[in-house]
């Protein structure tokens, strides 16, 4: 979610309700304030006490105050994926308010511990810190918490990459659920703060999200989108879900109607669903959805969503188009009750209206960066670190050794958009420099630039009063700038006089900022060499991706000296001769040299070259990260490679060639502590990968927005690339020896034994794959997991639940779960590709019946497709089906001479046998029907088949197909 700052001020006039931070006194015997009473009875007295005007004045983001009933402010959403991050302030038009609180490691980083027990404790740190916020400033720091994320992590490349926990859906759901029972605390009927699951559902490209639709056959919709979210809400850990901005099979996920029907069927709980930020405006703007906004938001409501995000603080553009609903008849009364009083039951459970507040009403704002939150913070930042490659007894390292640090992120830690600031920090040299003498060399090429028409040099002078420009006669100090890169050709460009960041600030260039940051992250450029010793500036700022932002992204030069951006093109822009001031890399191997170890830290700057709204287009590193690597190696065999990024690497060079790898996300202010705990020994590295880390960008579809798993072969399951690192990897500075299975009674069973000579943890993996089936299955897929402490030489008897329907997947002929008849190999392993032992179990399940398509059988529930498209039937419900061809495989055909159709616009639909060219049976024809959502049954003649065939629809353009029969 993010919000657009200054479109819209408050506008108090045209609100029906007044926003008031502090409500007037009320009576308090109201039965809505009675705690003794149910739930559902409070909610009913109190939504049976507002106007119709309050009632809709509620379901904007920023409910405001309604003094008569005594009731406060409240605002949903405030961010908290690991951490409190950020909020809003209403009474600033809702400006952007950045907490400085406890961060902990990112999203991807925390389920890297597979450790759910961790998780829970971290959540809870989480929750406590929003209840002290909240108690400095109750109209900011709302209990409404907008985490976790458990869009699945399938394509490494997805710009949001770091907010998610893993590929696995299994996986993601039980972080997801410790992470969400920590935030809710562990009172049984009030919360501690109330967490929103987000982003429903299949979410995994920024480039055009909010208009690209995600194309998702039924089973990976089932057994993959959507099992993420359903995990933690049948566990009763979040209290709704935010959903997406993408268009699943052709409906706006703002309006899929899963948010009132199968979404809240998965809870026990009343759900407070939300819409992602300016997603209301999507449907009459850029998806074109609607024709006007009383029509786009009684399709929200009607749909299962309860608060909308749009227009800032101002909730009268929403109230207005939603009086307009009613007044059209485009919705009830009855309906709108429904959504209020999803919005107001969290606020009850919170203990908003309870006289005392409830049971977490005393947590002082004391805890914020609290002692305690520091300890856990370095804890789960050790344990979140991954062992990738240890060779040789690279690791761990011996005390009193020298230390040479070199890498852009060895002295500096960064936060994320998703982070809060914070209260201190403690870097990779910060850490190592406690355990005995370290050096440090950034490894970045100082560099200056002068343009060669004048001669002069880019100059940051003054960076609060004056604009960057080509008017310095020599490499002055102000003239230098620190060059890294950062991958996808993406570089930043800091200032050796003031330490500050050229960026663009929408013109003129400045040195403004000290690191990266801001929406749009104005501070990255792309030097592009032209062949003849000069190189151009080309703008790489977010915003130059936008529609609106115009074609000039090359920087030229002004007759003041000034810079600017007057180029489309390389011809046209400005020319520099890039002058190499310092060879970063030569000085870091330099360094290396002289020390007994060296430990290169590099990897990803969370707001560069990949976030929100932006993907990323490779998989590795920057070149010059990468050359320093391979300069610092061959200067110090003992080297060390600290890759700390927020998404997998195709680091091959280093893991052929590097004795010793660990992995970190970004880790919040205890990364360099907890750094020294894992390079040290003082913690014996447990984490464990959550994703696939592929070598190329070969090993992936060539287009990131392909959500069929399955036809695509992506993420562990279906993948036949031989990885970089597989999913579940993570060493230890340990072993550990697995004895046999024992398979009974709904059981798996084994001894883990710890061989080595240090205590320390072992991930153990289920996994099951299954033998037979009428359909593709996975290679593998998890079915559990248990994190497992030995002492040296301990063993430990590990077991886990797997029962039939444990191996359950989706039938798409009969639409339901189904667990086939077939021999399950059960495999328990240190990873998906270490598997150390096997087992077999059959199991007497179900046999999938032969088709029979003499009855109506929906188009979406095909076996196979070719340049199918999934699109909405209608828009409320219903999913069609164009493109080139379906398939419907094992029909049993019994002469049938009749074939019908039920498909909207014009076309044919051609039923072939064997294959998309096979035996030509018939062809319905479809005549204009008059629109896309105006639908006719057509019925044709056909020539005679029977036995159990593949059955073929042809598809022609302009047709959608909802259903068809052969009788």
């Amino acid at each position: 979610m993010r919000k657009r700052r200054g479109l819209a001020l408050l506008a108090a006039a045209l609100l029906t309700v007044p926003l008031a931070a502090a409500p007037a006194r009320a009576d308090e015997s109201f039965p809505f304030r009675d705690p003794n009473l149910p739930l559902q009875a409070r909610i009913d007295d109190l939504v049976g006490r507002l106007t119709i005007d309050e009632k809709l004045s509620l379901l904007h983001q920023y409910q405001p105050a309604i003094p008569r009933l005594g009731i406060a402010v409240f605002k949903s959403g405030t961010e908290a994926l690991h951490g409190v991050a950020w909020s809003n302030d209403y009474d600033a038009g809702g400006a952007k308010i950045d907490a400085t609180a406890t961060v902990f490691p990112q999203a991807v980083g925390l389920a890297s511990t597979w450790d759910p027990a961790l998780i829970g404790r971290v959540g809870s740190a989480v929750g406590d810190e929003a209840r002290g916020l909240h108690a400095q400033d109750p109209t900011v720091w709302g209990l409404n918490l907008w985490a976790p994320v458990v869009n699945l992590l399938r394509d490494p490349r997805w710009g949001r990459n770091e907010e998610g926990y893993s590929e696995d859906p299994l996986l993601s759901g039980a972080i997801a659920t410790a992470y969400g029972r920590g935030l809710q605390g562990d009172d049984p009927d009030r919360l501690k703060t109330a967490p929103t699951l987000k982003h429903y559902a299949a979410y995994n490209n920024e480039t055009l999200r909010d208009r690209t639709s995600s194309n998702v056959p039924q089973r990976v919709l089932n057994e993959y989108d959507r099992k993420t979210f359903e995990i933690p809400l049948r566990n009763d850990a979040a209290t709704g879900v935010m959903a997406s901005y993408n268009l699943i099979n052709g409906r706006p996920a703002t309006v899929d109607p899963d948010l009132a029907g199968l979404v809240r069927g998965w809870s026990d709980q009343r759900l407070f669903n939300v819409t992602d930020a300016w997603a209301p405006t999507n449907l009459t703007g850029s998806q074109g959805y609607f024709a006007t906004q009383a029509e786009a938001n009684a399709a929200v409501v009607k749909a299962g969503l309860d608060s909308f995000t749009v227009n800032d603080a101002n909730g009268a553009p929403t109230v207005e188009a939603l009086r307009q609903a009613l007044d059209q008849g485009l919705l009830t009364e009855a309906q709108v009750d429904t959504a209020v009083g999803n919005a107001l039951s969290i606020r009850f459970r919170l203990g908003e209206f309870d006289p005392d507040g409830g049971p977490y009403a005393g947590i002082p704002a004391s805890v914020v960066d609290s002692p305690a939150h520091r300890r856990l913070a370095r804890e789960a930042a050790a344990e979140a670190m991954v062992l990738l490659k240890n060779s040789g007894g690279a690791l761990p390292l011996k005390a009193g050794g020298s230390v040479a640090v070199a890498g852009p992120l060895g002295d500096t830690i960064y936060t994320d958009w998703y982070g809060g600031q914070l209260p201190y920090q403690v870097t990779a040299l910060d850490g190592l420099s406690a355990r005995g003498p370290a050096s440090y060399s950034a490894g970045a090429d100082r560099i200056a630039l002068k343009d060669v028409a004048t001669g002069r040099y880019v100059t940051a002078a003054d960076p609060d009063a004056v604009a960057a420009t080509a008017t310095a006669t020599t490499a002055e100090s102000a003239a230098q700038f620190d060059s890294v890169d950062w991958g996808d050709g993406v570089s930043t460009l800091r200032n050796a006089a003031n330490g500050k960041y050229l960026g663009y600030n929408w013109g003129p260039f400045v040195t403004h900022e000290t690191a990266p940051t801001g929406w749009f992250v104005q501070q990255q450029f792309k030097v592009e060499d032209q062949g003849d010793g000069t190189v151009v500036l080309h703008y790489a700022g977010y915003e130059t991706q936008e529609s609106w932002f115009g074609s000039n992204t090359y920087v030229t030069v002004g007759a003041d000296g000034k810079l600017g951006l007057g180029a489309s093109t390389a011809a046209g822009a400005a020319r520099f001769a890039k002058e190499i001031l310092a060879d970063g890399v030569t000085a870091a191997a330099a360094a290396a040299r002289k020390a007994d170890t060296a430990v290169v830290v590099v990897g990803t700057n969370p707001f560069v070259a990949g976030r929100e709204a932006h993907d990323r287009t490779g998989l590795s590193l920057g070149a010059r990260q990468e050359a320093l690597i391979e300069a610092v190696r061959a200067a110090n065999p003992h080297t060390v490679v600290v890759l700390q990024s927020s998404y997998p690497e195709a680091i091959n060079w280093a893991q052929q060639h590097v004795p010793g790898i660990v992995w970190t996300t970004h880790a919040g202010a205890e990364t360099g502590n907890a750094l020294a705990d894992v390079l040290y020994g003082d913690v014996n590295p447990s984490g464990k990968l959550t994703q696939t880390w592929y070598r190329s960008t070969a090993d992936l579809p060539a287009d990131l927005n392909q959500y069929d798993i399955i036809k695509t072969k992506q993420t562990y399951q279906y993948s036949s690339a031989k990885p970089l690192y597989p999913f579940g990897h993570g060493l230890s500075y340990t072993d550990f020896r697995y004895g046999s299975l024992r398979v009974a009674d709904g059981r798996v069973s084994l001894t883990v034994t710890n061989t080595g000579r240090r205590a320390g943890d072992e991930v153990v993996q289920l996994y099951t794959h299954q033998r037979t089936s009428r359909d593709a299955v996975a290679t593998e897929q998890l079915k559990g997991f248990q994190k497992v402490h030995l002492a040296a030489g301990q063993s430990k008897v590990v077991t886990f639940s797997l029962t039939p329907r444990d191996l359950a997947r989706w039938d798409v002929t009969r639409q339901r779960w189904v667990t086939e008849t077939s021999v399950y190999d059960v495999l328990v392993g240190s990873s998906s590709a270490d598997i150390r032992q096997r087992a077999s179990l059959p199991v007497r399940g179900e046999t999938i019946p032969a088709r029979d398509l003499s009855k109506t059988t929906r188009a979406e529930t095909f076996d196979d497709y070719s340049g199918a498209r999934l699109l909405d039937e209608s828009k409320a419900s219903g999913t069609v089906v164009a493109g080139d061809w379906i398939a419907f495989e094992d029909a049993a055909l019994r002469g049938g001479r009749t074939l019908t159709v039920r498909a909207s616009g014009a076309g044919s639909v051609q039923v072939r046998v064997g294959s998309p060219t096979g035996r030509l049976l018939g062809t319905a024809t479809v005549g204009d029907t008059g629109g896309i959502y105006s639908y006719a049954d057509v019925t044709a003649p056909l020539s005679a088949a029977s036995g159990r065939q593949d059955v073929y629809l042809v598809l022609s353009s302009g047709l959608r197909l909802a259903s068809f029969s052969i009788r």
